[in-house]
């Protein structure tokens, strides 16, 4: 399967069950998404920096299916576990509440943390479970930053760590850069246009870091 990035919180995932989009974003916070289709569509929480579903058409004509509230789905053969968290470390009386997506499609797992805004408790990490690829927003201000982000991995150690939510050429949100989470995760130089995973490819001992290029930026 491939995962794109398109900045911010906005993933692709495309496999051969179905292809998945996460948190699409409005064009208010300066970037523009290129035209997406899936089959399904998550959304983390309703600011609209994440929540733009009309943006997304569906594969066969019809809308896609939008999942935003914590539970158990299955569609199309994709497993999907949201995990009810919290926008700000208050509990979310500052931001409110996130969904943590934990998605397992051809046999890879796949966590979207969303605007995770505080610590991950002993029962949100049970209920995420193992990882193979982790997407962590680092830019800090409305969520945790690169070295909360690096706590957070070192609780669910994933095989990979893709950084999101933070500062690119566009964006008028006020984050920070990559600089912090370049050093604190030791990551390579350089972006990737996108990451291609397998089931097979996730036997590896150590922790990868990949920085994803935003498409179409």
């Amino acid at each position: 399967m491939e995962i794109k990035w398109y900045g911010q919180s906005c993933f692709e995932i495309i496999s051969e069950k179905a292809t998945v989009v996460i948190d699409p974003y409005s064009e208010e916070i300066g970037l523009k998404l290129p035209p997406l289709t899936a089959d399904i569509v998550l959304v983390s929480h309703q600011h609209h920096d994440h929540n733009n579903v009309e943006a997304v058409a569906g594969k066969s004509g019809g809308a896609p299916k939008v999942i935003s509230n914590p539970g158990e789905y299955e569609v199309l053969g994709v497993y999907i576990h949201g995990v009810q968290s919290f926008h700000d470390a208050a509990g979310g009386k500052d931001r409110g509440v996130n969904t943590i997506f934990v998605i397992d499609i051809d046999g890879v797992r796949i966590c979207h943390l969303g605007d995770l805004g505080g610590d991950l408790s002993n029962e949100d990490l049970e209920a995420i479970g193992e990882v193979d690829v982790l997407l962590v927003p680092v830019g800090g201000v409305f969520t945790i930053d690169a070295k909360k982000a690096l706590m957070v991995a070192n609780q669910i150690e994933p095989k990979i760590v893709v950084p999101m939510h933070y500062k690119i050429p566009g964006l008028n949100i006020n984050l920070e850069d990559l600089e912090n989470f370049n050093e604190q995760f030791d990551a390579v130089e350089g972006e990737a246009e996108y990451l291609k995973v397998a089931k097979s490819d996730m036997t590896k001992e150590e922790r990868e870091v990949v920085v994803l290029k935003p498409q179409g930026q």
